[in-house]
Formats: structure tokens, C-alpha cells, sequence
């Protein structure tokens, strides 16, 4: 299955992301790995005619608002983002005319029809400097109520937060770290910012996943747990493999992240599926936002 993808690779002009939390079989293949808006960014800068993200849905619809002109496909077109689920358009709508006048940051987790309707977007990275910079001190904060709070524990301002949350990352509790602290005293704790505030206050590092890759690097320290999906523990054990890596939880596995497979890979290139499509109106007005971001950010 590999020789016929990197066959088909050529003969299409394509090229493979893969987010930090898939299968390892699939961040094999990749040709680029990362967290969602810096692999969509890294697309746009080839000469590619076809991406394919090994991902979930928002973050294919974020290389398609970026790269208009490549065809976009995602290897299973269930593999869906519950968090990003949590919001519409039209109940963002409703939150705006409750708050008029107050700006939208949404996270990048949120479908392009969500983007289309924000401000600016934010990235786990980067939302307390998008924040910062904006003027009002107020905020409308989507979709993850965990990320406000931290974000909120972070600004001076008046976050207003919807009540959406990551089913993968909640399921990280504080005992667990606990747990793995006193079974490794030396590891260093990091976390997810979409983790509860709790967990969060037991780490050393809040960071991304691309946060994660650059601090383990730097680190002099040789023991980590790993505050996030546990596939970032693969990518952190290949590329650092004199270091050791726990999970925060075992339970923190994301099931939608883990339905792309090399034989789904495979079926994408040989069939073109499953191609994202985002109406150029919807797509125009979320580059928009998110263009916004990579100014203020």
C-alpha cells in the first residue's frame, strides 16, 4: 500500500498532511505532519495539485479556504470534529445579536461556516496575543468553553464563552496526572490548553501540539506526560527516542482522528474521494478572519 500511494502521489501531484494525532501507520506516509492551521499553511506553499488531509473535517475545509485552486480530499468523510460540531453559524448568529457589537474569536477547531461569521480566528498558540490585540474588553469566545477559561485566566478581558468542549481532552482528569506524576516524579507535565483548568494547573507547559514538539527538543529533560490526544506520543517517540513518554490519560483517545487508515489513503488518490468543497462566498469571508489572526498574531 505504500509503493502504490507514493506512486499515486506522483502521478497526481499530490501531497499527504498528517495531524499530530493520527495513527502512526499514516504519519509515515505523510509528507508533512503538524497541528491543523500549519499544515494547511505548508499545503498552500507547494506546488501540489491535490492535498489530502489526514484529519478531521474543519481542518480539510482550512486548506481548501487557503489553497482554493487544489483539490482537497479527506481519506474518510466521517472522520468528524465534535468540538467543532458544537457550533453553527446560526447560533453564532444568535450570540452576536445577544452581544452586538462585541467581536467573535473563534478557534481554529470550527467549521468554515463558523470562520465565515467570526472576527478572527485564534489557534492554541496564539488566541491570548489575538486577544490581546484586540480593542474591546469584551470577547466572544467559540467554541471550547476550556480554552476560554484558560484564556480567561490569561486576559484582562470579559470572555464570553460558548459551552462546547473536546470529548477527548475532558476525559483527561486531574487524578490521572497525579497518578503518573508519582509513578514518574522526574516528567515534566504538559498539557493541551483545551484540557479543564485543573488539569491544566498540574502542568509545566500549556502549549499546542506543535508547542509540545518544540519544547521536548529543547527540554533538558527526559521524561515527559503527554496532556493530549495520545497520538502525539508517536510522533514525540520517533522523533525524540532517547526520551520517555507517558500519557496524562489512556482514555484520551479520539476516535474520529482515528478512522483514516494507509487503506484509506490508498482508496482517496485511486478514486479522488472524498473532495471538500467550501462555497467561495462562506470561503472568502473565513480567510478573512483568519487572515486577521496571522496579522495580530
Amino acid at each position: 500500500m505504500v509503493k502504490e500511494i507514493s506512486k499515486l502521489k506522483i502521478e497526481l501531484n499530490a501531497v499527504i498532511l498528517a495531524h499530530n494525532y493520527q495513527p502512526g501507520e499514516v504519519q509515515d506516509i505523510a509528507d508533512y505532519l503538524g497541528d491543523s492551521l500549519g499544515l494547511s499553511q505548508q499545503a498552500a506553499k507547494t506546488d501540489a495539485d491535490v492535498i489530502v488531509f489526514c484529519g478531521v473535517d474543519f481542518m480539510a475545509e482550512t486548506a481548501k479556504i487557503l489553497s482554493p485552486q487544489k483539490t482537497v480530499l479527506i481519506p474518510d468523510s466521517d472522520a468528524k470534529c465534535p468540538l467543532a460540531a458544537m457550533i453553527t453559524a446560526a447560533q453564532l448568529r444568535e450570540v452576536k445579536a445577544e452581544h452586538p457589537g462585541v467581536p467573535v474569536v473563534s478557534y481554529i477547531n470550527t467549521s468554515a461556516a463558523v470562520k465565515a461569521e467570526s472576527d478572527v480566528c485564534c489557534t492554541s498558540s496564539n488566541l491570548i496575543k489575538v486577544t490581546n490585540s484586540l480593542s474591546s474588553d469584551e470577547i466572544i469566545f467559540t467554541p471550547d468553553r476550556h480554552l476560554a477559561n484558560y484564556l480567561q485566566s490569561k486576559v484582562d478581558k470579559k470572555i464570553i464563552s460558548w459551552n462546547g468542549y473536546c470529548p477527548t481532552h475532558i476525559k483527561i482528569l486531574p487524578e490521572h496526572v497525579i497518578r503518573q506524576k508519582r509513578l514518574h516524579p522526574n516528567a515534566r507535565v504538559l498539557a493541551h490548553p483545551e484540557c479543564r483548568l485543573d488539569v491544566i494547573e498540574l502542568a509545566d507547559e500549556v502549549t499546542s501540539t506543535g508547542g509540545m514538539v518544540k519544547y521536548v527538543k529543547s527540554s533538558s529533560a527526559a521524561e515527559f506526560i503527554i496532556g493530549t490526544e495520545i497520538g502525539m506520543i508517536y510522533r514525540l517517540k520517533k522523533e525524540n527516542p532517547g526520551g520517555k513518554f507517558y500519557p496524562a490519560s489512556g482514555l484520551a483517545v479520539c476516535p474520529n482522528m482515528k478512522r483514516i487508515n494507509l487503506q484509506k489513503v490508498l482508496l482517496s488518490l485511486k478514486n479522488i474521494e472524498y473532495e471538500i468543497k467550501v462555497p467561495a462566498d462562506i470561503s472568502h469571508k473565513a480567510k478573512r478572519a483568519i487572515d486577521r489572526m496571522l496579522e495580530l498574531a
